[in-house]
């Protein structure tokens, strides 16, 4: 090895000394793995316009379809009928004979194009079924004339009770020719209480025009109703609007019943119904007189009811004498 090596040219030697540059070392940043693209399901799609449509779409439906199905419920409570509340009132005047006396109280019928002869035989069948004493319809009967409804009122010539049923208008009756109605209300049985007072066993029963009948000259005269009264007697008042309290107040009243509200009849009616009233449904004292507000039998507009369902209420007078 070492004779071939000294018997080499001075040039190949050379070449063999002489070496060949490598090339630089790549830093450490570039032995690094390049990051990788995120993965498509962390893209947030719900940005994208098509996402975005979707998803309105998605969420318009449904609430079109809630509301469909409100709507639809709201409407079956109302044709299928009221149902029956029953709530007892203590009376201090009330005298132990008189205790138990029940009053079917019904307000808000309505009766118009849509809710006709088939409700009215509803409400007649509910009342009768309660074997009242007493039944008093607080106003708001009808939306139409005698001409045109008159044959859709004549299931209530039925209504039965001990004492008979009692009358007294509402706002609708003068939008529907109000005197009209009173007269034929009687051709049915009923007994009107214009601004009058009757004389039932252990109580006064007494009735006022509404509010509505200022404008002709017809409403309601307290004076009239009440003045002469001996206020020794326990007293119930018909009255269609609850915000009449006060007057029957200040007539020493034990008890008015009264309709109007609908109980809101649905969202946001309540809160309207609220604003325009001191008690939109239920029982609530005012000094020493008790108000009790039917959310009504019908309902006004379209026919539909949503967290105010329609009633008739048997009110059942408790003495507190013993």
């Amino acid at each position: 090895a070492e004779t071939a090596t000294m018997t080499r040219s001075p040039a190949e030697a050379v070449r063999e000394t002489v070496e060949v540059p490598r090339a630089p070392a790549p830093a450490a940043a570039a032995l690094e793995p390049a990051p990788e693209p995120a993965p498509e399901a962390l893209v947030p799609e719900q940005l994208t316009p098509s996402r975005r449509l979707f998803v309105s779409r998605v969420v318009g439906g449904a609430a079109a379809t809630a509301a469909l199905a409100t709507v639809g419920y709201g409407t079956h409570g109302v044709l299928r009928g009221p149902r029956v509340k029953r709530v007892t009132v203590p009376l201090a005047k009330l005298p132990r004979a008189a205790h138990g006396f029940r009053i079917a109280v019904v307000s808000d019928i309505h009766l118009g194009p849509i809710l006709g002869r088939a409700h009215a035989r509803r409400v007649v069948d509910a009342i009768n079924g309660t074997q009242p004493d007493l039944i008093a319809v607080v106003g708001d009967m009808v939306d139409g004339t005698v001409s045109d409804l008159g044959p859709a009122a004549e299931p209530l010539a039925d209504l039965r009770a001990r004492h008979g049923a009692y009358f007294v208008t509402g706002n609708h009756e003068y939008f529907s020719g109000a005197a009209q109605w009173v007269d034929h209300v009687r051709e049915l049985g009923m007994r009107p209480l214009e601004n009058a007072r009757v004389e039932i066993d252990g109580f006064d029963l007494a009735g006022v025009n509404d509010l509505a009948g200022e404008s002709e000259g017809e409403g309601p005269d307290f004076a009239r109703a009440l003045g002469d009264r001996d206020r020794t007697r326990a007293s119930v008042l018909l009255a269609h609007q609850p915000v009449v309290i006060h007057d029957a107040v200040r007539h020493g009243v034990d008890l008015q019943l009264s309709g109007h509200t609908h109980g809101g009849q649905l969202w946001p009616g309540n809160f309207i119904a609220g604003l325009a009233n001191p008690t939109v449904a239920g029982l609530e004292r005012y000094e020493d007189t008790q108000l009790y507000v039917s959310r009504g039998a019908g309902a006004w507009g379209p026919p539909v009811r949503v967290g105010a369902s329609s009633d008739i209420t048997v009110v059942q007078l408790a003495s507190r004498r013993t």
